[in-house]
């Protein structure tokens, strides 16, 4: 019996053979309503009911339920079962069993609610998979259609390797498994991820119990990060890091690998548990040392890339894996450190010289200054004793001023060396840091690779001439310039200086002379070489005073012996006024004296 007919009954009272005949004219419409409501379902509205699909297309599936018309569902209700098809059963709502246009309402979404929530958390106890359409995607992962629920699907959920396109889910069936329900809010979560772990779980143990070191594996590149490449064994993670992608320096994986690529990896490691393998990548290569051609030698020249670079120093790649370092001191000849920034930066193609080549430690030093002329070599015919140079000042000492002539040759100018007048307390007085200065080579120190130099030296000693000038007794004006405990440093004419200690400074009234003062001064001692001279402006006045008592003295002493001359050549006869005459002239005397 089929669906539409296994509610017929004939009625007891009809008369067919009057209504084959067309003789029931006695037959009332009521009554034929009556006859023909009583053969179909007896339908309620707001009741879940099965129906059969009859019809569906894009737009609506048709069901009938034995009811006088058949239900029109829109088709997006059963997008969650694309396998839909005609004479499937399905559960439906009764919404209206006649609409303003004479149509039954029915609704499959609303009979899958009425229910999916029993059916979801039986799935969840009984750990059963299920069927759902995923619907679209939603911040951190994707809305799923399971029974008319809407859940979700975390990202982290959808499989056992990252998902870089969610879109490419949308619009698939998939199953799942309930693996959260909130209760309150009616919440449900669902992973697809759990069932593909099941499957693996057996895998995993299989390959997690043949792991070997040294045993080589395929596998695929699963994810990459800054600090190394994540590869998936079949199940079973591992990690190459970084420093085990290639024999070179890497700094960034990506250049060595893509995701999803297939590669060979040996495993180097594993803990216990076997759950944190460490895997390698260049140890599938030969080591390049050992293809290093083995005709090079110390002294040699190589062409490489600067790799990585710190302050003591720069690394070369001269071939993939294979680095040689080229210290700050074999930058330059310059015996001032610097930082290798200086000279080299990262990516800089470079030409060097080995200077030592450790085969068995695998370690190279490279030198670039060895490509240019070490200037002390031929430093006497450079600079010779007596060669007048232009140098630049590099720094100071209490001793004197450092110079560079050119790079990697230096000298010193001692603090005498700077003036042959002025009285230098400190280089920096003289000259300043970055400046040019002349000067003249004086000895050459080719051990220790220092030049002495001497600034003055380019002009005559003015001593010489000095040494005529400021005899000793000789006045010349002077200015007091600096005023010391022991003295007083006098400034005086052509740059020279002299100096007068405190008992030299007395003036003539009797005051001490003060700073500034423009005054005479006799010069009492000069010594050419220490380049002193001693001066004295109380000896200006003194010495004058000094000179005329001096003076009076003597004259007084020939007045007398001219008296004594006279007096010897008179008579010896004397009278009483020749002895009044020489008491008086005695008394004179004495007076003067």
């Amino acid at each position: 019996m089929s669906e539409l007919t296994k509610n017929v009954k004939p009625l007891d009272d009809f008369n067919w053979e009057e209504f084959e005949n067309g003789t029931s004219v006695n037959v009332s419409k009521e009554e034929l309503d009556r006859a023909y409501n009583e053969t179909l379902n007896k339908v309620s509205e707001h009741q879940v009911t099965e129906g059969t699909v009859i019809s569906c297309d894009k737009k609506e599936v048709i069901v009938n339920i034995g009811y006088k018309s058949d239900g029109i569902i829109p088709a997006s209700e059963f997008r969650y079962n694309p396998d839909l098809k005609v004479g499937d059963k399905v559960e439906v709502y009764v919404e209206n069993q006649e609409d303003k246009k004479g149509q039954l309402l029915l609704s499959h979404k609303k009979a899958r609610l009425s229910k999916s929530w029993e059916r979801v958390n039986a799935a969840l106890d009984n750990q059963e998979v299920i069927q759902g359409y995923i619907k679209c995607r939603t911040k951190g992962g994707m809305i799923v259609d399971v029974f008319g629920i809407e859940a979700f699907l975390p990202g982290s959920q959808i499989d056992v390797h990252p998902i870089r396109d969610y879109d490419q889910f949308v619009g698939k069936t998939m199953e799942f498994k309930v693996v959260k329900i909130n209760q309150e809010y009616r919440n449900v979560v669902v992973s697809h991820k759990a069932l593909i772990e099941q499957e693996l779980e057996a895998q995993k143990k299989e390959i997690i119990g043949k792991l070997e070191k040294g045993q080589i594996l395929e596998g695929t590149v699963k994810n990459i990060t800054s600090y190394g490449v994540f590869v998936d064994l079949g199940g079973v993670d591992g990690l190459i890091h970084i420093t085990d992608l290639s024999w070179g320096r890497v700094d960034d994986p990506h250049k060595v690998v893509e995701l999803d690529q297939k590669i060979n990896v040996v495993i180097l490691d594993f803990n216990d548990e076997k759950n944190r393998i460490a895997l390698g990548l260049k140890q599938l290569t030969p080591h390049p040392w050992d293809a290093l051609d083995q005709d090079l030698k110390v002294g040699d020249r190589v062409k490489g890339k600067v790799v990585v670079i710190a302050d003591y120093g720069a690394f070369v790649e001269i071939q993939p894996g294979v680095e040689g370092l080229i210290h700050v001191s074999e930058m330059s000849w310059s015996q001032h450190l610097r930082s290798a920034q200086d000279f080299l930066n990262v990516g800089d193609e470079v030409e060097a010289v080995i200077l030592t080549l450790d085969r068995d430690e695998r370690k190279m030093s490279l030198g670039i200054k060895q490509l240019r002329e070490d200037p002390w070599e031929a430093i006497e015919v450079k600079y010779p004793v007596g060669s007048k140079h232009t140098a630049k000042v590099r720094n100071f000492t209490n001793f004197g001023v450092f110079v560079e002539l050119e790079e990697g040759v230096d000298g010193l100018i001692h603090i005498s060396d700077l003036s042959w007048t002025k009285k230098v307390k400190h280089p920096s007085e003289f000259t300043q840091a970055g400046a040019d200065i002349d000067v003249m080579v004086l000895d050459i120190d080719k051990e220790n690779r220092r030049l002495s130099l001497g600034h003055k030296q380019l002009e005559e000693n003015p001593w010489d001439q000095f040494e005529a000038t400021y005899t000793v007794g000789s006045i010349h004006e002077g200015k007091i310039i600096e005023l010391l405990e022991k003295g007083a440093v006098v400034s005086l004419e052509k740059g020279v200086e002299g100096f007068a200690t405190p008992k030299h400074l007395v003036k003539e009234d009797g005051t001490q002379a003060t700073l500034g003062e423009t005054l005479p001064f006799k010069v009492i001692e000069f010594n050419k070489d220490s380049k002193r001279i001693i001066l004295s402006h109380s000896r200006t006045f003194e010495d004058a005073q000094r000179e005329e008592k001096k003076a009076a003295k003597k004259a007084a002493r020939a007045n007398k012996k001219e008296e004594t001359v006279k007096i010897e050549n008179q008579p010896a006869a004397t009278t009483l006024g020749d002895i009044d005459v020489l008491a008086q002239l005695k008394a004179q005397m004495e007076k003067g004296e």
